[in-house]
């Protein structure tokens, strides 16, 4: 797989000036400013706003460029482990309602390419192991 094949210049371009913020945010326990779509990615379809759609990934194969990829594949992974470091509280309470959704989409795509990762753990304890079906049906098309 050639990562070339995916424009996943477009993470590093929009992580670029927001990723450190994103990080202290959640570290904080709670998001305030807007990166969810290029800092947790899920599928392109799962959203009809213009950021779900550019930073939509196309599929298993591009998520697993993703996390190929020596710097957003690391920040995925950092970020999701500071999430799970979090003490009392709720997917809900770091991210809102919405956005929450937006991580469990993320948590299940990644899983579904890097099974055993940080992701099932995220999903096991802050979604009670439930992961998104409308992203594994997309995924089973």
């Amino acid at each position: 797989m050639d990562m070339g094949d995916y424009n996943l210049q477009r993470f590093l371009d929009a992580q670029q000036g927001d990723y450190e913020r994103a990080l202290t945010e959640v570290r904080n326990g709670r998001k305030y400013s807007h990166w969810i779509w290029y800092i947790f990615p899920q599928l392109k379809g799962l959203g009809m706003s213009y950021n779900s759609q550019y930073y939509g990934i196309s599929g298993k194969e591009e998520a697993e460029a993703y996390l190929s990829h020596p710097v957003l594949g690391e920040r995925l992974r950092e970020i999701t482990s500071a999430f799970l470091q979090l003490k009392s509280k709720t997917a809900e309470e770091v991210f809102g309602s919405l956005d929450a959704m937006k991580v469990l989409s993320c948590m299940t795509l990644f899983n579904e390419v890097a099974a055993g990762d940080l992701f099932r753990q995220v999903i096991d304890r802050y979604y009670q192991g439930e992961t998104d079906e409308m992203t594994k049906r997309m995924l089973d098309k």
